[in-house]
């Protein structure tokens, strides 16, 4: 039986349901909003927004299912000529009140064109505002198992893939300590069939709730000062650069019509700006500058 969009879609959606499930027991206060929406020219979504929890200050789960006419920008930019499109994905950016708490983010996505185009995308990275190397070894980790379980080579691959796209070249550091990306697979490029790239994102999609959940549990009873909250805003405001200058679901979303409300949910609910700030000689906020750099080994 052919792989149908439908099912995907369908599956899609459950994973939506079983993170924010989860996030929602692991804020243990503050549950999620949900706002159905629909596209001018086809399709919608489904977006949830939890906020001031325990431990989640803003974070969104979002489905979507959109088609239509594909812009010219974006046919430009992929370069083909068809144009009736579909999209599918569930995205979620999670920013914590503790400084101690990572930011994350993840993306699974499905994208057809026309009869014979269709592909998959996605990934997780993790941006800490301090950098725990322990807590950095245990989430590549986790990225590699669920890579290894479907191709050897796709956790190198994606690992080098995140540290060159999560990159903010005009700071020239990192965004965080990357993870895993990856854009357009498709069997003619991995060997593997549509219905096995379609269960690789599925898995990669159930890998975010229990590795956050950890990341989470390590570190949400940590104290902080008002030194590290303000630092915390500061590294938040690199997120906002990025996402805003770089990120490509964001112009998709934006070149598609899509909502702007669910495109711009990745931003947190307060970001700082400093003039030339630097870190300390010796602090954990210049240890923190030192890990933002691609092709860290934190596997070994």
């Amino acid at each position: 039986m052919r792989l149908t969009k439908e099912h995907i879609a369908a599956t899609y959606k459950s994973i939506q349901d079983e993170i924010t499930a989860g996030l929602e027991a692991l804020d243990g206060r503050s549950t999620f909003v949900e706002e159905m929406w629909e596209r001018e020219g086809g399709g919608g979504g489904r977006t949830r927004i939890i906020q001031d929890g325990n431990i989640l200050e803003k974070g969104g789960v979002n489905f979507s299912a959109v088609h239509g006419k594909l812009p010219a920008a974006i046919k430009k930019s992929f370069q083909v000529e068809e144009e009736d499109f579909f999209a599918t994905g569930v995205s979620i950016v999670i920013h914590p009140n503790n400084p101690w708490v990572p930011i994350i983010h993840m993306n699974i996505r499905y994208f057809e064109l026309g009869e014979n185009i269709r592909w998959f995308g996605g990934g997780i990275d993790l941006t800490p505002h301090y950098v725990v190397e322990d807590d950095a070894r245990f989430f590549h980790h986790m990225m590699k198992n669920v890579c290894d379980k479907h191709h050897a080579n796709f956790y190198p691959e994606f690992k080098t893939w995140a540290d060159n796209y999560f990159f903010i070249k005009h700071r020239q550091e990192t965004r965080g300590i990357g993870g895993v990306f990856y854009d357009k697979l498709t069997p003619e490029k991995t060997g593997l069939t549509d219905e096995e790239l379609f269960k690789f994102s599925c898995d990669l999609g159930r890998t975010f709730l229990p590795t956050y959940t950890e990341l989470v549990n390590r570190n949400r009873d940590r104290k902080f000062s008002s030194q590290e909250r303000e630092w915390q805003l500061l590294r938040r405001g690199r997120y906002v650069e990025f996402n805003l200058v770089y990120d490509a679901g964001t112009r998709f979303g934006l070149e598609t019509n899509g909502r702007i409300e669910s495109i711009l949910m990745s931003l947190p609910a307060q970001a700082n700006w400093a003039y030339d700030f630097k870190p300390e000689a010796n602090s954990n906020e210049e240890k923190t500058m030192s890990l933002l750099k691609k092709d860290i080994n934190w596997i070994g």
